[in-house]
């Protein structure tokens, strides 16, 4: 049997500049099949000193937003497998 499952994640990016400084806000969302679903935020901050490249904040901050995301996904599946038991040595 082989089952095909798709999941979307949708990135929402950000920026608010001010001066010389920027400021790049992420945040990554997965709704999933069954209806849970988790937000990750990232953000990056541009020096005064270093050149307009909004790109580059823009990946920064996706980046750790989904690494952000990726964090809370694994959460939910060591909860997942805490709550079935797997690995838990059975007795008897």
């Amino acid at each position: 049997m082989h089952t095909t499952k798709r999941w979307n994640v949708d990135i929402l990016v950000s920026e608010e500049t001010e001066g010389d400084t920027a400021r790049t806000w992420a945040e990554a969302g997965l709704a999933s099949g069954d209806g849970s679903n988790l937000r990750g935020h990232g953000m990056a901050r541009k020096h005064p000193a270093d050149m307009d490249v909004p790109e580059i904040g823009e990946e920064l901050a996706v980046s750790r937003a989904l690494s952000d995301l990726a964090r809370q996904l694994r959460q939910v599946a060591a909860e997942d497998i805490s709550d079935s038991g797997i690995g838990v040595p059975r007795q008897g």
